[in-house]
């Protein structure tokens, strides 16, 4: 039987809102014929159904199991067709491939004229708002038409056309060379997360070098610049460079700012550019700048005239909560985050078709943070158990290692000493798999493994031995990522100074706050 969450028919059904069912039903409704077709009452069905199951499809009588895959596919069709045609959805890009689409329509009824005119028109829009792709089409349309219909109103018709499809084309490979970089460094980051050694840096910092194109900064166009500061903000993150995370993710955000149209335009690269700018904020402890951009964010995500769809509030529901997890954790200030864990959930349960797996868990590890932070062990074992009993998550092998690294902590601060042989020889299995085993996971295993030997007495002591130990790793350049996720310092700090852990991340965020 088909899983609700794969079946991507009933997916899009349920994603449709009451204004987009209804025109739906108009669209259908503007032919008598199709009053009674079988694709509409598949649709009244599956608008009905709480979860998809095809024997109740099949039992209804609508259509024979054999016709079933061909229905399915001419209703999620003409959905998608109702949803073009919607005014809500009719965002520049769409209106430009409409206009391209109508000027096609003309030239092959052989109206050249008539279809000259609409590609000239669309063809300073799609430029203007930076739509090189489409304008690269739209050229080459031009030329075709021409070698058919010479309007010998411009003599030199023939060299502008060469010369514009010329400054595209070099213009989008430029753009392709840097979105194709950005995206295998972005993938690497999924994948491994921060780099490990110096074979790790070395190997990064060569793939990235070699694949950046020589440009000059002057020549680039918004498109090409926002690629090119990604590809730099994804290299400055794998190498752990925070600093420079920040300049570019900053870069990021003002070129969104330097061309405010393009907010609308491109709303979802604007919201990431802000999420990681936020991150590197966080990374680098800049707390007041923090909590100024993400009042910003809010600000600019609540205006009437933000671009508002289902996968914008999915990522602003992402971020947002995202961050104020973040400014939290950053102030120390866990009892007051914890209002946001419901909200968390009801949004997660809300966006869950357009949320993907990684960020969801990403999600469980901060929740199990915060519950870590205020001394509740057990809810944060809860939440880290949805991470290791994960069986389906292939990304971010480093979100897996530290969470079980927290849970193991975890479970010695509740006193859950029966469990810990065995998640101590698991979590050593799953280490040394994923080749993950550095200095600061090995010394914290070796000191919770001494734990059944070490007298009461003696426990200060080995609490400030493991500070110690680990306190010179906190600037090393491939092992300061354990403190990322996991403030292990703070929590040893709080066994030696008899404070709440939430007391003494405060209390160091008072001391460094600028």
């Amino acid at each position: 039987m088909t899983n609700a969450n794969k079946d991507a028919l009933f997916v899009l059904v349920k994603s449709l809102s009451k204004s987009e069912k209804r025109q739906f039903k108009l669209y259908v409704g503007r032919l008598g014929v199709n009053t009674d077709a079988k694709f509409l009452a598949l649709f009244n069905l599956l608008d009905k159904m709480k979860r998809y199951e095809e024997k109740i499809i099949l039992a209804s009588g609508i259509v024979k199991k054999a016709q079933l895959s061909n229905l399915k596919a001419h209703l999620y069709k003409q959905i998608l067709v109702s949803l073009r045609l919607n005014p809500v959805n009719q965002n520049i890009r769409v209106q430009i491939r409409e206009q391209l689409d109508f000027a096609t329509i003309l030239y092959q009824k052989g109206l050249y004229k008539q279809s000259l005119k609409i590609l000239d028109k669309v063809k300073s829009t799609a430029i203007d708002n930076e739509e090189k792709n489409i304008a690269y089409e739209i050229v080459e349309l031009e030329k075709i038409i021409e070698t058919q219909y010479i309007t010998r109103s411009i003599p030199d018709r023939a060299d502008e056309l060469a010369l514009q499809a010329k400054m595209l084309s070099e213009q989008n490979v430029m753009t392709s060379k840097l979105s194709n970089l950005s995206l295998q460094l972005y993938g690497m980051m999924l994948k491994v997360g921060y780099v490990r050694s110096n074979d790790d840096l070395q190997r990064v910092k060569k793939y990235f070098e070699a694949h950046l194109p020589k440009y000059d900064i002057n020549e680039l166009g918004f498109r090409e610049k926002l690629w090119l500061y990604k590809a730099h903000l994804w290299y400055s993150f794998l190498i752990q460079d925070f600093l420079s995370c920040y300049k570019y993710a900053s870069k990021w955000v003002d070129l969104f700012y330097e061309y405010k149209e393009m907010i609308h335009l491109n709303p979802v690269f604007f919201l990431k550019g802000n999420h990681y700018l936020l991150e590197s904020l966080f990374y680098v402890k800049y707390a007041s700048q923090f909590e100024l951009v993400l009042a910003n964010l809010e600000k600019t995500v609540a205006e009437k005239d933000f671009p508002s769809n289902d996968n914008i509030s999915s990522l602003s529901f992402l971020y947002i909560n995202s961050n104020k997890l973040n400014l939290h954790f950053l102030k120390g200030t866990f009892e007051k985050g914890l209002y946001l864990v419901r909200i968390i959930e009801y949004g997660i349960n809300k966006h869950r078709d357009r949320i993907d797996e990684h960020h969801i868990m990403i999600f469980y590890y901060k929740i199990a943070c915060l519950y870590f932070g205020v001394g509740d062990n057990k809810n944060c074992i809860a939440y880290l158990k949805k991470i290791i009993n994960n069986k389906n998550l292939k990304m971010r092998e480093d979100l897996m290692c530290f969470a079980r690294v927290l849970s193991l902590v975890a479970h010695y601060e509740a006193g859950m000493d029966y469990h810990l042989e065995v998640q101590l020889k698991s979590t050593y299995k799953f280490l040394l798999k994923m080749n993950d085993l550095h200095a600061v996971q090995k010394e914290m295993i070796k000191f919770l493994r001494n734990l059944g030997s070490i007298y009461p007495n003696e426990l200060r002591a080995e609490f400030q031995k493991l500070y110690d130990s680990l306190k010179k790793y906190e600037d090393h350049p491939y092992e300061k990522r354990a403190f990322l996720y996991l403030d292990i310092l703070s929590w040893l700090e709080s066994h030696l100074e008899n404070k709440p852990v939430s007391q003494v991340i405060r209390e160091k965020a008072m001391a460094s706050i600028r």
